[in-house]
């Protein structure tokens, strides 16, 4: 028997679940399919949102004969068939072909469609997980367009968790109640995969013994065991892990504790330490930097204590050292110091140091000033003495601006102090 979100998969543009910004009356892609009118599409999103759904509800509403390939498994042998029906009866509507998982398709499989897709007599609509710009051969996007899909909110999966359960009560034929709460639990635990929560619906109903007269009822702790937390997991390769790694960076950047733990709760939960560990480490020096020094040592400790616990332990040396990164002071100082000379560098701005900061012991003939003439700062009061250190080319120029925190608000005023009783 096919599973459960097949047998029920929606028939019309209205039984869908999500996609509004798409599919709601008067936006592009609804006026597009109703037109009858297809182009080639790319549709772009996580898995279980509808995407497949979507392509089979187009293919019903033309008379094209439909094709189906998944990238995964189709071969040059499975395109190669499909053209073959080019310019013949079977054809002669117009092919649509639905090709799943198009990230997985080679580039010289991608360009063998890429004829009969210019010239119309192919209709391409695409799927895939990754972002589509970094995946597909670059002729075939320049000749179609790109529709994102969403993660579907808990409330819209949970309309279609009961639709689910009523779908299986008309199935069976015997009642079919669910304890208060076992919905919501379901579509909670989904992470917005419509398919993974009919999936749990299914799998509730196995696991739950009729009574004396064959009828069911499923508990929530019964839901909350068979609910796949899809949530808490991800696939490292994908848009999804960026997605999480950026939120959980921008969280600490933005000095919101509550966030940060939360996002290296969801990566914890997902096994990835290492990325956690390297982008506390880049904030430490990045985002926090001089207006608290001392937080990358202690960071850096915090970091190798976790990495040589391990997991579950490793999230307490982690969780005190996101929480003293999301509330310590900012500056981007360095970071905005380092970006503008190297800035310069690429510029082509390397003339050599000046010659008293070179590393030489004699003059040459062509010196028109013989010796050095090297100030040893630390022979002078306070250790400083004005020379000039950058090259000539660049000699006036001011990277480091000191940030408005404490610490450098106190380094600034010690140096201008200093540098303002020299001549």
């Amino acid at each position: 028997m096919a599973p459960l979100a097949d047998r029920m998969r929606p028939q019309t543009l209205d039984d869908m679940v999500g996609q509004k910004h798409l599919l709601a009356p008067g936006k592009a892609l609804r006026t597009i399919i109703e037109s009858g009118n297809i182009p080639n599409l790319i549709f772009y999103g996580p898995p279980g949102v509808g995407k497949t759904t979507l392509a089979s509800i187009i293919a019903a509403r033309t008379s094209m004969r439909l094709h189906r390939l998944n990238g995964t498994t189709a071969s040059t042998a499975d395109i190669r068939a499909v053209v073959e029906e080019v310019d013949t009866l079977a054809g002669a509507n117009g092919i649509l072909l639905y090709l799943d998982e198009i990230q997985y398709f080679n580039k010289k499989q991608q360009q063998t469609l890429l004829e009969y897709i210019e010239n119309g007599k192919i209709t391409l609509i695409a799927s895939t997980t990754e972002n589509p710009y970094f995946y597909v051969y670059n002729a075939i996007l320049s000749r179609s367009t790109v529709f994102e899909f969403k993660t579907v909110q808990p409330a819209e999966v949970e309309q279609a968790v009961l639709r689910a359960f009523a779908y299986l009560e008309q199935e069976q034929g015997n009642t079919v109640t669910v304890e208060e709460g076992v919905a919501s639990c379901i579509a909670t635990a989904c992470g917005g995969d419509v398919r993974k929560s009919l999936n749990a619906v299914e799998l509730c109903v196995l696991a739950t013994k009729p009574d004396e007269q064959g009828n069911l009822h499923v508990l929530k702790e019964t839901a909350a065991e068979l609910s796949q937390k899809s949530a808490m997991r991800y696939d490292r390769d994908g848009d999804e892990h960026y997605d999480m790694l950026s939120a959980f960076q921008k969280s600490l950047r933005g000095s919101d504790p509550d966030a940060a733990v939360y996002y290296l709760a969801r990566l914890l939960s997902a096994g990835d330490l290492p990325s956690v560990c390297r982008r506390l480490l880049v904030c430490a020096s990045e985002d926090v930097g001089l207006a608290y020094p001392m937080i990358i040592p202690i960071v850096k400790a915090a970091v190798d204590t976790a990495l040589q616990v391990g997991l579950p332990e490793a999230r307490l040396p982690l969780a005190d050292a996101v929480i003293l990164v999301a509330t310590a002071p900012k500056s981007n100082s360095g970071h905005d110091a380092i970006a503008a000379a190297m800035a310069d560098v690429e510029a082509g701005h390397t003339a050599p140091p000046p010659r008293h900061l070179q590393n030489k012991h004699y003059d040459g003939a062509d010196a028109a000033v013989k010796g050095q003439f090297y100030k040893y700062p630390h022979s002078f009061p306070n250790h400083w003495v004005a020379q000039q250190y950058l090259p000539d080319d660049v000699k006036d120029k001011v990277y480091y601006i000191p940030g408005e925190n404490k610490s450098e608000k106190a380094f600034a005023e010690y140096w201008k102090a200093v540098k303002g009783k020299q001549p």
